[in-house]
């Protein structure tokens, strides 16, 4: 039998990992106190700030400010407003009068001339497939943050961080593709130890202390395949059906049943964007006994057939 901690870390690594990215804009700040930049929510899109020299305040509705140093680095998993400054009260420039365009793909640079300390920071927005994005990944907290002794624990991420803050990096063929690549890998290197840090101090993830729903989550990562019903998955975690429902929505933030659903559509979609197995052997592969059941619930979550998906995919192109 497995313990707690063992589902904690397996719940983490299956429904936490950083999804994969479709595109990146990133961007070096040059600023000179005084200076204030008012970002937006951003939409399937995660946020990272890596400060490489000086430091700022990063503030939010409704939070706790924090203050980032060199060599520090801040996640935002779900894009959530932030204003990032030299103090953390004053208020500034909007983003979007500073760097208007910030299309994927694309790189910026931003530049604030004034008399007080020197500060400079990597900054990017790294957009990811919002129909991959778990209700436990959306349920993250606002901001991770690695300080400096942190970021130096990993050296592939400093260095990674490093090489994509500076401003003569080598130019060639495939220079984007490298970069998104690059910011991917930074990603996954930063959530390795944000989400060991999470299964030491589950407080943050409430879901983490909950056993049923925890196991619940476990099980759907894992093993989607098999045929589970709501009934079966609650007698498998030891909860009545009506009890188990309402405290994974309660936990999770969607029905354990569409949490099923979306696990299974995120598998069939990779099957048909990344392999060549048949389309015909997708639906048993991913808990579909009936291929119309299969194709009519791809369609609904998608909104195109699976084979659609397949043709359309940049991966099968």
């Amino acid at each position: 039998m497995e313990s707690a901690d063992t589902e904690g870390d397996d719940l983490l690594s299956e429904l936490l990992k950083p999804l994969r990215l479709t595109g990146v804009f990133d961007s070096r700040w040059h600023v000179n106190a005084p200076w204030a930049i008012e970002g937006d929510a951003e939409q399937s899109c995660a946020v990272l700030h890596y400060i490489t020299e000086g430091g700022c305040w990063i503030t939010a509705d409704g939070q706790t400010a924090l203050e980032l140093r060199t060599g520090d680095l801040a996640l935002f998993p779900t894009g959530t407003a932030h204003r990032l400054s030299d103090r953390p009260e004053r208020r500034g420039l909007a983003l979007g009068t500073v760097l208007p365009e910030r299309q994927p793909g694309t790189s910026g640079e931003l530049r604030i001339e004034g008399d007080g300390p020197r500060s400079r920071l990597l900054c990017a927005g790294l957009h990811y497939d919002e129909s991959a994005a778990s209700g436990l990944y959306k349920a993250l907290p606002w901001a991770l943050v690695l300080d400096r002794t942190q970021v130096d624990q990993e050296p592939l991420l400093r260095d990674t961080l490093r090489l994509l803050a500076a401003t003569d990096r080598p130019v060639g063929p495939g220079d984007r593709l490298v970069t998104l690549r690059a910011f991917e890998m930074a990603l996954v290197l930063a959530m390795r130890p944000l989400l060991r840090e999470l299964a030491d101090n589950p407080s943050s993830l409430p879901v983490l202390r909950h056993p049923g729903i925890s196991k619940a989550m476990v099980i759907i990562a894992t093993r989607f395949a098999e045929p589970w019903t709501i009934d079966s998955l609650a007698r498998e975690v030891g909860m009545s059906r009506s009890a188990f429902t309402a405290a994974f929505r309660e936990l999770v933030g969607e029905a354990p049943a569409r949490h099923l659903t979306g696990r299974r559509m995120q598998e069939a979609a990779r099957l048909l964007a990344e392999t060549t197995l048949p389309q015909s052997a997708v639906p048993q592969r991913v808990g579909y006994q009936s291929t119309v059941g299969f194709h009519l619930a791809f369609r609904k979550w998608y909104g195109m057939t699976p084979g659609e998906y397949r043709t359309g995919s940049p991966s099968a192109a």
